[in-house]
């Protein structure tokens, strides 16, 4: 079935004015071919949609109906123009920007919060994803800025290291590995995790590591934060992986005292954040603004 927006305005316009004749009048259409593209309508729905009657025309059930799906059809396409405007004039500007699990939990807040606030003119598009899709996107110029792990050499893109953080194991304090200091992933793959949502790039990142170490995890819970993770293994729910600085924010608020952080000794274990762009020449004029920020986020972070 199509729908015609000059017909909905019509129905529309024929409903708040209960007349055919005034209906028409309003989206300056003759009454004979308002007549005609209603009578058209009608027959298309298969059932009318007013009712005839003295004092002229009411909308029957499917009209209401009908009318209730325009109005939302109408102030739809009103906030898509007042959306739009600000583009039309020249006064936004967007930048799109995929970035991992450990960037948007623990740094891209506050980085992007300061960002936006001394470039009110720019709109920022985040979204979550896993480091590869991050480069296949950037390469692609699906995205104008990726934050990514370390990934080593990345043909045809350039880096800009952005972060350092290091993934860690949470356990309650009172847990059997609590007194170990240091230990393997391979080690802790029998207990039950508190992980981040499926479809999160930590998420994503763990089963791969499961999978390549022969198994698999037992996610006992996912939760929607780094946050609700730490809040999660306290109560002893399960142990879980975490960036290191995830931790210190949880405690920050909540005094956990009753955590215990376990660093990992696999090689992936440190998070050494970067971004990567196709080339800083090409990148539009406010993503060339929120490169240079970050990027000066990062080196003021490694000069404390």
């Amino acid at each position: 079935m199509h729908y015609d927006l000059p017909d909905l305005r019509l129905v529309a316009a024929i409903a708040d004015s209960g007349s055919l004749t005034a209906g028409a009048a309003r989206v300056h259409l003759a009454p004979s071919s308002a007549s005609h593209r209603l009578s058209q309508l009608e027959a298309a729905l298969g059932v009318p949609l007013f009712a005839r009657h003295a004092r002229g025309l009411r909308p029957t059930a499917a009209g209401e109906s009908l009318l209730r799906h325009a109005r939302q059809v109408f102030a739809q396409l009103e906030q898509m123009h007042a959306d739009l405007a600000p583009y039309a004039s020249g006064l936004y500007s967007q930048v799109t920007v995929f970035a991992n699990s450990n960037a948007i939990n623990c740094f891209l807040p506050e980085d992007l919060g300061d960002f936006l606030r001394e470039q009110p003119q720019v709109r920022v598009s985040l979204e979550e994803q896993p480091t590869p899709a991050i480069i296949q996107a950037v390469a692609a110029g699906q995205v104008e800025i990726g934050v990514i792990a370390a990934a080593g050499s990345l043909v045809g893109l350039e880096i800009q290291p952005y972060r350092r953080d290091r993934l860690v194991l949470v356990v309650p304090a009172g847990h059997p590995l609590a007194a170990r200091g240091t230990l393997g992933f391979a080690e802790v793959l029998e207990q039950p995790f508190v992980c981040l949502h499926a479809g999160s790039s930590i998420h994503t990142f763990m089963m791969n590591i499961a999978a390549q170490l022969g198994s698999s995890l037992d996610v006992r819970i996912q939760v929607r934060s780094f946050n609700a993770i730490c809040r999660m293994v306290a109560a002893g729910v399960g142990i879980g992986l975490v960036p290191r600085l995830a931790v210190h924010q949880g405690e920050a608020r909540d005094g956990r005292e009753r955590l215990k952080i376990l660093e990992i000794t696999d090689s992936w274990a440190p998070r050494d954040l970067q971004l990567c762009v196709r080339a800083r020449t090409s990148l539009s004029p406010a993503g060339a603004l929120l490169f240079a920020h970050l990027a000066g986020q990062g080196a003021a972070a490694e000069q404390a």
